[in-house]
Order: structure tokens, then sequence, then C-alpha cells
């Protein structure tokens, strides 16, 4: 009888030490669980980002119903989705061996962006972006400088996530060209650099049109159609920024003269500059025009961005347009 207890004993103390091991281990994730956890878990949602490098800083902050970027312009609702699935959604993919993360990081000394993810006024989680070319998703990083570094993934997501941690504001406003009511605009210039005789210049103030032409006002043209024109500055939208675009191709662009020009003085006296080249594509070889798609510069500096010819083309007018036939 006493083995028999014995035994009794032994196999409940075994059972009773499996099911603490059970417990200890059941919420325990690859590489030391919550410790390593990169993603953020909000009770609600996400309502506060920070992204900081070096002594600069950007922010995007939920206001109303709107996103806003460093508290003050629209930012792209594409942009805040985007981001916002990677916080919550990323997952460690691999970790990386300390003589990678020296030779891709250290060695070339590149500085992290400091990520701070709020809800309301709780830090949900703080960790390191670290941006190489070394894993085709873009970043290696880290909860703490002194941490292990892990690559890092949104699971069913091929995208390079490492893009998204940036501190461009282009890249996270609207990509829009052009966002005007017509009582917002005082005038609008289009230069046809390659036919000058195309050329116009209508004015609006006060909601009342003129046209002109080389720098005469002009008479006989239709009225419905310059209103018409004016309206179209509402919404003009781009394409993508030109982020793959290197220096020497921009002096290349830059070089030559612009196709079209078109400036907007607004009713409050800001002026917009819009540049458009006609663009080249590389097929096999030999390169032919791009028939789709321009080259564009606003104001005369900061980045290149890619407009199609779809989105820009009734602005693109010819001064016998708003002429009687």
């Amino acid at each position: 009888m006493m083995v028999k207890r014995n035994n009794a004993l032994i196999v409940l103390g075994v059972a009773a030490i499996a099911f603490i091991a059970f417990l200890m281990l059941r919420d325990r994730k690859p590489f030391g669980g919550s410790n390593t956890s990169f993603a953020s878990e909000p009770v609600n949602r996400i309502t506060r980002i920070e992204f900081t490098e070096g002594d600069n800083m950007l922010t995007l902050s939920e206001d109303g119903e709107e996103w806003l970027v460093n508290g003050a312009k629209q930012a792209r609702r594409n942009s805040i989705l985007f981001i916002k699935r990677i916080l919550t959604e990323m997952q460690i993919k691999s970790p990386v061996s300390p003589d990678l993360f020296n030779s891709e990081i250290v060695a070339k000394s590149i500085e992290p962006v400091l990520v701070r993810v709020y809800e309301r006024r709780k830090l949900l989680k703080s960790f390191l972006v670290y941006k190489t070319a070394s894993n085709q998703y873009g970043n290696i990083m880290k909860l703490k400088p002194g941490s292990m570094p892990f690559i890092v993934s949104v699971p069913g997501s091929e995208a390079e996530i490492g893009s998204a941690f940036t501190l461009n504001e282009n890249y996270w406003q609207p990509y829009t060209i052009f966002r005007l009511l017509p009582r917002e605009i005082h005038s609008v210039s289009f230069d046809n650099m390659a036919d000058t005789a195309s050329s116009f210049m209508i004015k609006f103030a006060g909601g009342i049109p003129s046209f002109f032409g080389n720098d005469r006002l002009l008479s006989g043209w239709d009225t419905s159609r310059v209103v018409r024109y004016i309206s179209y500055f509402a919404q003009v939208p781009f394409e993508s920024w030109a982020s793959d675009m290197n220096e020497e191709d921009k002096e290349s662009v830059l070089k030559e003269n612009p196709a079209y020009r078109i400036t907007v003085l607004t009713a409050e006296g800001e002026r917009s500059i819009v540049s458009l080249w006609k663009r080249s594509i590389t097929e096999q070889d030999s390169v032919r025009e791009d028939t789709d798609r321009m080259w564009a510069l606003k104001n005369n500096g900061g980045d290149f961005f890619i407009v199609k010819y779809a989105d820009i083309d009734p602005l693109i007018k010819k001064r016998s347009y708003f002429l009687p036939e």
C-alpha cells in the first residue's frame, strides 16, 4: 500500500510541475516573448506616433476624423493606415547576428529612428529602427540600444516596412498639387514653353474672370470655359514622389527647359509655381518618351514628383481652347 501511495504522490507531483510549466510557457513567444515584442497593442486605437532622428522629430497625431503631420498639415489617409498596420501587426522575422549588425549598421554609421507609439497619453511601445538594404524589409530593429537586433516584418506582406519610418513630411502629406476652390484663386498663368502663342493668364479676382494673352486683355473668349478651367484646381493629384531619382537624374532634368509651367496666385497672396518636364523610359536598351507621365517640381525646389497626364491634362490647355472656333 505504501508503494502505491508513494507512486500516486509522485504522479501528482509530476502533474503539478507539468501544469506549472504549462502556465509559465503557454504565453511564451519566440525570442523571449513580450520582452522582444515590437507590436503595439492599444485598448482602442493608436492616437499619436513620434519619429526622432538625431535632432529632428516628426509627429503624426489624431485630430478628430483626420490625422495631422507635426500638428499642422493634413496627413495622407493611406500613409496612416499603412503605418498603423505595421505598428500593430509586425512580428520578428529573424534575429540578427552581431557580425551582421556590425557590418551593416555600425560600420556604415547608420543612425536609428526612435519610434514612440501612444494611445492618448499612454506610451504603448518604443523601439529603434535602423534602415538598411541588407534585407528585403529595409530595417533592423531594437527595443533599446543594448538590446538584441531583429529583422521585423508584417506577416503576409512583403512590403519594405523600413521606408515607413521616415521624417520626410512629403511622404505623409496628401499627393496633391493643387487643392483650391475658385473663390480662393486670384489668378492662373499657363506657360507653354515650346509654343508661347498658346500661353495665357486668367484673373479671377472676386469671382470675375478676365482673360489675357501676351500681356494683353483679350475679348471674345468663352466665359463658361474659363470658369470651368478655374474649377479644375479644386483637386489636382500626383502619382508619387520620385524617390528613386538620383542627383544626376535631377540635374539632367533641370538642364532642360520645362515643357509647361503653371503659376497660381491665391486670394491671400500665396504663389505656387509648378514646372512640368517630359519624361523618358528605357525599355530593352531603347529610350522612348513616356506618354503617360511627366516629371514635376513645385516652387523650383524640394523633391521631384511624378504626375500622370490624365491628372494634369485638364490644366494643359492652349489659348485657342477658350476662344471661339
